[in-house]
């Protein structure tokens, strides 16, 4: 029984130390639609390019690009790039394209050996584009009027070369709501939000590629999405590699300018997640057990050790008390990102369900990544992880879209 208390209070004290790191991160994690352009920023205005791969996007590319018609952000291209659709997405694009000089479709090239799809349909969007800042953001997003400015005026107030508003995520069904809030449940209580400013450790930073922000000669210096041709996550790695080569980079909440809902269903949120969570640990099975272990413990164990203790096996009160404590800290963190980010307050009670989900989630990533045929998303399947470094086929491809564009 000792030894069982002992363990209580080391759960209880990694999760004060947890609760320190969120208190802390709340106020680092900026409302993005707070920054406002300078004057001489608004009456010289520099070029931004809106990106825009759609593979299959017929239901939500002309609303995003809708959104984009209506910034109030005066000097914009929007390029969209059809990643060859099987759908209407490329006719939707080009018949909006004819009633407004600013939007461009281009049709994308044969996904090359080596690279996955969205990576290569952004690559060839950056090689169309002109802008001095590149705006990449999913068709499937839906961007404020001060999309464009807020995040602009964030770059260059705070002097980065790049960045991320997270968005807000729309979530309607159980199963969205018990897994995407850990999205900003992980970031702003694991996450030290100051290292990602701070410290060159490409460690300290993550990102998401609903929404991302360069400046033109930071992307090409960091090697573009050609540096993370064959990453499945290469929304996270792609600002890893920022990083690394030396540039300032920062995540901001961007619940207020942008908003997205990534998937409406069961299986889309399980393919998707499953997709995703083995590759955030670069396919190491020892990481990504010791994470699900590690979440079992903290958020799922004390939930199942309360009622037991307190109505089967009558444990002590200095037993029950660390437990009592633990539920009360995770409990009071999910309240404050519900309220902050407009969750349902009623799923803080579902809770334990939610890590069910994500423990659930995390084996078939990695089953369907070691024993699987490969990773199936939106019409293709992926390896778990290119292996293959060849870009003489792209190189050649730069030179055709480069002699294209002059």
């Amino acid at each position: 029984m000792d030894l069982f208390l002992l363990y209580q209070y080391i759960i209880l004290i990694m999760l004060c130390v947890l609760l320190i790191n969120f208190i802390f991160n709340q106020y680092l994690y900026k409302d993005i639609s707070r920054f406002k352009l300078h004057k001489k920023t608004i009456t010289d205005p520099p070029l931004v390019s809106i990106l825009i791969p759609a593979r299959n996007e017929e239901v939500n590319i002309e609303k995003c690009i809708g959104t984009f018609v209506k910034q109030d952000y005066p000097n914009l291209e929007i390029l969209v790039l059809d990643d060859n659709s099987t759908d209407n997405t490329y006719s939707i694009v080009k018949k909006i394209s004819q009633k407004n000089k600013n939007v461009k479709i281009f049709k994308g090239k044969q996904l090359p050996q080596g690279w996955l799809g969205k990576n290569f349909a952004c690559y060839q969007l950056s090689r169309y584009a002109k802008g001095e800042y590149f705006f990449f953001t999913d068709a499937d997003t839906h961007h404020f009027q001060n999309s464009v400015s807020s995040s602009l005026a964030a770059m260059l107030n705070n002097d980065l070369d790049a960045l991320c508003p997270f968005p807000r995520e729309i979530m309607v069904t159980i199963h969205e709501r018990m897994v995407i809030p850990f999205i900003n449940f992980v970031i702003l209580l694991f996450m030290p939000l100051v290292l990602i400013r701070k410290s060159k450790n490409p460690l300290f930073c993550t990102g998401i590629g609903q929404c991302l922000l360069f400046r033109r000669e930071v992307y090409f210096g960091m090697g573009g999405h050609a540096a993370v041709k064959g990453k499945i996550l290469e929304d996270v790695q792609i600002t890893k590699k920022t990083k690394e080569m030396g540039y300032s980079y920062m995540i901001f909440d961007g619940r207020k300018i942008i908003s997205c809902r990534m998937y409406n269903s069961f299986k889309q949120v399980f393919v998707g997640y499953s997709r995703i969570l083995f590759s955030a640990f670069d396919y190491n099975v020892f990481m990504i057990a010791l994470a699900v272990i590690f979440f079992i413990l903290l958020f799922l164990l004390p939930n199942i050790f309360f009622p037991l203790g307190l109505i089967f096996y009558r444990w002590p009160r200095e037993i029950l008390l660390p437990i009592v404590v633990q539920i009360s800290i995770v409990s009071f963190i999910r309240t404050v990102n519900a309220l902050r980010f407009k969750e349902r307050l009623f799923d803080i009670l579902l809770s334990p369900l939610s890590i069910v989900y994500i423990v659930f989630i995390s084996i078939n990533s990695v089953l369907q990544s070691k024993l699987g045929s490969g990773i199936y998303w939106k019409g293709r399947t992926y390896q778990a992880e290119s292996k293959s470094n060849d870009l003489g086929v792209i190189e050649e491809e730069n030179d055709n879209l480069k002699t294209r564009n002059s």
